[in-house]
């Protein structure tokens, strides 16, 4: 910049052309605006001394703001500015800038101001703005507009295509971006790693290992480089998809690691509750000179919290202090979910009121499922009011307090809440668990026989229920809080989503094949107990994933020993 500043101070001393002035002005700005070493600050003072910017000169600012590490709506406000003085006309990349910085701010409504100036410019069959409206719509999760404009491009390329799978990924459509993926080998275009990336997030996410190991013998067939980020995600979907081991494999095989590639290890040890090996791989990062991040740090302390490990949770967090790292919102929430897990509700309590920054809900929530869970009254009232004071509308937040209630049997006030929710509307996020089959992903929500093998899947329950009750176990009726006498209870405990899962899988596939069940929320402790039996009595390996961590179910026994 010393020297951009010197040249700045040449052109200002030099008599030229106006023309000339204002090119060698252009260029100065279109340095300092998108170099990494330039200045965004300077570009903008410069640029409001230029009485007619060129569109370089625009273009150059909007994508300068857009490559800021702090995302804003200063491009839309700049490309407002540009349409009001209606000069210069804005072209495509101009377009694709600022719709690429709507969707880095899941700026829906100024998109679609920008999708209709598109659509009167005549800028609409460009590939390069038809990209962006698709990645545009995508990352503010409108998925249908997405795949509108995508449908209507004539001539996809590469990015087009990868763009729309990586859509459907992060949403977790994972039939929908597999799908999309055989459409794009059909059509004879070759993806690349960024494609990969995408295809192999949706494994991840959706718990698909089958179809995840089958994309992977795909990238090594087709020879596609098996760069940082790719390899990243294949140890995160082999972690996410339950097989550790494999995770473990690809992350040794990998000559270069980053701290995203650490993190993700160490992140998938601790949600199988291996803290013992997630540990020993941040000793290792440590060896290897690698600094750790924030999300380093959640896998740490999400390890010692599935396992307990209090004083070493402490030890670790004035560790992450003295790398430097100021705690986020995650990092608190990590640190109250150990201390709620060990039965310190009270020591949570008082970090989360001494907490610098404003906790969120979802701390606040973590203190009353500690409340709720060691029957603490006079605390969860507290909690409680402070959490639907933030989220009033949240209907998990009415259940929390009210299986607070129900836990003391304290049913006239689990009614009023109760009450009130429904006078409100607020319905409950129900159970669904998805099992893969075949390269199919089957749903199952709890209480929903529309499947059509619902009558099969019933007979299996049948004799699920027969085994499980000849081996001497009690429904764990406590879990269902509900005023309602203990054989409803029980029914209501049988029609579990993971149950249903579970059942689907024992009808579809023989023994030794893993059961592997994906759960939206956490297993609860009945469920827990009659799977260890299944996986007894049947002799099969079941492998849950609930919203919090794996569970390994093998002859009658769990991978979390009962402590979760």
């Amino acid at each position: 910049m010393r020297v951009l500043r010197q040249i700045h101070a040449r052109l200002l001393t030099q008599s030229m052309p106006m023309a000339s002035f204002s090119f060698g002005l252009c260029k100065i700005i279109g340095f300092c605006a998108l170099s990494p070493h330039g200045d965004i600050d300077y570009a903008r003072r410069l640029f409001y001394q230029i009485r007619s910017p060129n569109i370089f000169c625009w273009n150059s600012m909007i994508r300068g703001y857009l490559q800021s590490q702090t995302p804003s709506k200063e491009p839309v406000i700049l490309f407002r500015k540009m349409v009001k003085r209606g000069y210069p006309n804005p072209n495509t990349y101009t377009m694709a800038f600022v719709l690429k910085a709507c969707s880095i701010v899941s700026a829906m409504e100024e998109g679609q101001q920008v999708h209709a100036s598109v659509l009167k410019s005549g800028f609409g069959s460009s590939p390069f703005v038809e990209t962006a409206l698709v990645n545009f719509y995508a990352k503010c999760e409108d998925i249908m507009l997405a795949r509108k404009v995508f449908d209507e491009i004539t001539d996809k390329n590469l990015v087009a295509w990868s763009t729309m799978i990586s859509g459907y990924a992060k949403i977790g459509l994972v039939n929908e971006a597999l799908s999309l993926f055989r459409d794009m080998q059909k059509a004879g275009v070759m993806p690349d790693e960024v494609t990969m990336v995408s295809v192999i997030s949706a494994c991840a996410a959706s718990g698909a290992l089958d179809t995840g190991r089958w994309v992977h013998a795909y990238i090594k067939k087709q020879l596609i480089e098996t760069d940082l980020e790719l390899s990243t995600a294949l140890v995160n979907m082999y972690a996410k998809c339950g097989w550790i081991e494999r995770a473990k494999e690809v992350f040794d095989a990998m000559p270069v690691k980053d701290a995203k590639a650490w993190s993700s290890m160490i992140v998938g040890l601790a949600i199988h509750g291996l803290a013992e090996d997630a540990l020993e791989e941040f000793s290792r990062m440590e060896k290897a000179k690698v600094e750790p991040n924030h999300v380093t740090f959640i896998g740490v302390l999400s390890a010692c919290a599935h396992s307990g490990l209090v004083s070493e949770g402490r030890r670790y967090w004035s560790s992450m202090l003295e790398f430097g790292i100021i705690p986020s919102m995650e990092l608190y929430g990590c640190m109250v979910d150990l201390l709620c897990r060990a039965s310190l509700v009270e020591d949570a309590y008082t970090f989360v009121q001494t907490m610098p920054i404003p906790p969120n809900p979802v701390i606040w929530r973590t203190v009353l499922v500690g409340c709720k869970r060691n029957k603490i009254l006079d605390i969860g009232e507290l909690v409680a009011q402070r959490v639907l004071e933030l989220e009033p509308h949240n209907a998990e937040n009415y259940i929390l307090l009210s299986n607070l209630y129900a836990s003391h049997s304290k049913w006239e006030m689990m009614s009023q809440v109760r009450k009130e929710m429904k006078d409100r509307g607020f319905k409950a996020v129900p159970g669904c668990s998805s099992i893969e089959l075949d390269g199919l992903v089957h749903e199952f929500v709890m209480g929903d026989w529309s499947h059509p093998e619902a009558n099969e899947i019933r007979d299996i329950l049948r004799d699920i229920s027969k085994r499980v009750h000849a081996v001497g176990h009690e429904p764990g009726i406590s879990d269902v809080l509900h005023n309602m006498v203990d054989e409803e209870k029980e029914n209501s405990l049988c029609e579990h989503s993971e149950r249903l899962a579970i059942a689907y899988g024992l009808l579809k596939t023989k023994e030794p094949t893993v059961i592997r069940i994906v759960k939206n929320l956490r297993v609860c402790g009945d469920c827990h107990e009659v799977t260890k039996i299944i996986s007894a009595e049947y002799r099969r390996e079941i492998i849950v994933r609930d919203r919090v961590r794996f569970h390994k179910f093998v002859d009658g026994s769990c991978s979390c020993r009962d402590f979760w």
